[in-house]
């Protein structure tokens, strides 16, 4: 088995969850730079990764590689190619199938509480996960409600509405709005470092670094526990 795994930001790389289920399954990949590379023929790969970054989904003249990203996304999605998507890779996925993406009520930094809808119960990739789970999150924009129809909405918190989703009757195709494959203390202290000046833009948000990765240090042992068995059973649903 091989992923294409498409990369929008040079320090949100795959996160150290991701790459340690990657390497237990013995699953070959290749990271693609979208802003530096071109998007290679999806047919050569069993899936797609869309990872997170700092672009909006309609920020296009100031990303030109968004064009081209979301008709690659779309002919993906045509021939059925299981897709994974986190963070902005979700809200690429949702917009492209015909959500609206917009500002977050306010921006969800750090980590936070989520809940498995009833959807989300039944979804074989998170059939196994506790129906309260921590996630940890990195964004200002989200996927707005009402959801088209074709949608399923998986998981939610109060702080952002669609925090999963997938399409009904296609689970390989799954947005989710959280980075939890990247919420280890060592990524995490990566993103402080890199994407501070961001950070800093929400006049009305404050950020501790040090209780956020304490709470990296606390929540490890259930995020890492959780994102495997999250993946496994992804892996199940395409294999």
């Amino acid at each position: 088995m091989k992923f294409l795994i498409l990369q929008h930001t040079s320090w949100a790389e795959p996160g150290r969850l991701l790459l340690a289920a990657l390497d237990a399954h013995l699953i070959a990949f290749d990271v693609v730079r979208v802003w530096e590379d071109w998007i290679p023929d999806f047919n050569d790969y069993n899936g797609i990764i869309l990872l997170g970054g700092a672009p909006n989904v309609d920020e296009e003249e100031k990303f030109p590689f968004l064009v081209e990203e979301k008709r690659f996304i779309k002919r993906a999605i045509a021939a059925d190619k299981p897709i994974l998507g986190f963070c902005l890779g979700h809200q690429l996925l949702a917009s492209v199938l015909g959500a609206q993406v917009g500002p977050n009520v306010k921006p969800s930094i750090g980590f936070v509480q989520g809940h498995l809808t009833h959807n989300g119960r039944e979804h074989p990739a998170f059939v196994n996960l506790p129906k309260i789970l921590p996630l940890f999150k990195w964004h200002s924009q989200m996927v707005l409600e009402p959801l088209p129809k074709h949608f399923s909405l998986l998981a939610t918190s109060e702080q952002c509405q669609v925090e999963a989703f997938s399409l009904a009757q296609r689970p390989h195709i799954l947005g989710m709005q959280f980075d939890n494959q990247a919420a280890l203390i060592e990524d995490i202290a990566t993103w402080l470092e890199k994407d501070w000046q961001w950070l800093a833009s929400f006049r009305s948000l404050v950020v501790r670094p040090a209780d956020m990765l304490a709470d990296a240090m606390r929540l490890r042992a259930q995020i890492q526990q959780d994102f495997f068995r999250f993946f496994a059973d992804y892996l199940k649903i395409i294999s």
